[in-house]
């Protein structure tokens, strides 16, 4: 793999990565060099322009709960809207930092934010092409001396022209072992962060407080993160619609006494360890189908309606071995994942 070219640095300073095949986006220096061309006058016209308001509202039906997030979120976008009006009015027209933070716990909705975030950017002509690369510490990091490098340039040659979602950002950052490659990693994100913004956007996400230590031990991460976004934790009121949302897009449904059984479930299960909020409740249902499977499939000769076979049974749910006396199945430890 040939390297990635270079701006000559100064004496003593560090080199300066640029990707190879990147290239500047809509506000990049030759952008902003050219004539303005007649633009949209009204929020209505870049709204209309973008069709940006469907994926607000994709945002708002399926993602349930997640009030503070989604507000930010149509800020973010009302930033931006506002920012091509100026643009059309010839004003300044600096990129704006997008990077972003995003904290809270596994199963809160992060993952699929970010998807969404993707497509609004590329929508409103900030990002080319709109796409979301999830990644972890073991795609940047190597094992060996020159393996972090080329590795970290070839997941940020993938995410030019769209966004790079790092998920729990604060591996890549292992002060306690002297051998550890991770700030290598870190110090090509940040030149590129910087240098390439107008091209790439960079979500690091992970638990808040592991973050929290992240960027007070890597102030230069820390300046380049314009938005911080907090992901709480579903309630059980949630955590219930999201399960009936989950069963709907498969053609399911709870059964008589199933809805009152999953919320029992649910309670039980949220004090219990490692608990992934709408990932323990996908799961949970994952296994109540199986159940529902099997019961069903004790009677070969019975013709089953359309209903028996998309219901769930409230003795699908209980017999689930959270009412029992042994944990769960579910209770190894989870990891937040793309």
């Amino acid at each position: 793999m040939p390297a990635a070219p270079h701006s000559t640095p100064a004496a003593g300073s560090q080199p300066l990565y640029l990707i190879p095949g990147a290239t500047g986006g809509p506000a990049s220096a030759a952008a902003a060099e050219a004539p303005p061309a007649a633009g949209p006058r009204t929020v209505a016209e870049v709204l209309e322009q973008a069709r940006i308001e469907p994926v607000l509202q994709e945002l708002d039906r399926d993602l349930v709960g997640l009030a503070p997030v989604k507000q930010r979120i149509r800020d973010m976008a009302a930033l931006l809207v506002i920012d091509r009006l100026r643009r059309a009015q010839d004003l300044s027209a600096a990129a704006p930092s997008l990077h972003m933070s995003f904290t809270g716990n596994p199963g809160t909705g992060k993952t699929t934010v970010a998807m969404r975030m993707a497509e609004i950017l590329h929508r409103l002509g900030y990002v080319r092409k709109g796409h979301l690369v999830a990644v972890t510490r073991d795609d940047l990091v190597g094992q060996y001396i020159g393996h972090t490098a080329p590795k970290t340039r070839e997941v940020l040659k993938k995410a030019m022209g769209g966004v790079l979602f790092i998920d729990e950002a604060y591996y890549l950052y292992r002060p306690e072992n002297e051998r550890d490659y991770g700030q290598e990693a870190i110090e090509i994100l940040l030149q590129v962060m910087e240098n390439q913004r107008d091209d790439l956007v960079v979500i690091l996400a992970g638990y808040k407080d592991r973050m929290e230590r992240f960027f007070r031990s890597n102030p230069g991460m820390s300046s380049r993160i314009a938005h911080h976004l907090d992901f709480p934790d579903y309630s059980p009121s949630e955590l219930l619609s999201i399960a009936g949302k989950l069963l709907a897009e498969q053609d399911y449904r709870f059964g008589p006494a199933a809805e009152a059984a999953f919320a029992r479930y649910l309670e039980r299960r949220i004090v219990q360890p490692h608990f992934a909020n709408a990932r323990s409740v996908r799961n949970a249902l994952e296994r109540a189908r199986l159940r529902q499977a099997s019961r069903l499939f004790a009677d070969a000769e019975r013709a089953y309606t359309r209903e028996e076979l998309s219901t769930v049974a409230a003795e699908d749910i209980l017999a689930s071995r959270v009412f029992g006396t042994e944990p769960p199945s579910d209770l190894a430890p989870t990891e937040e994942t793309p």
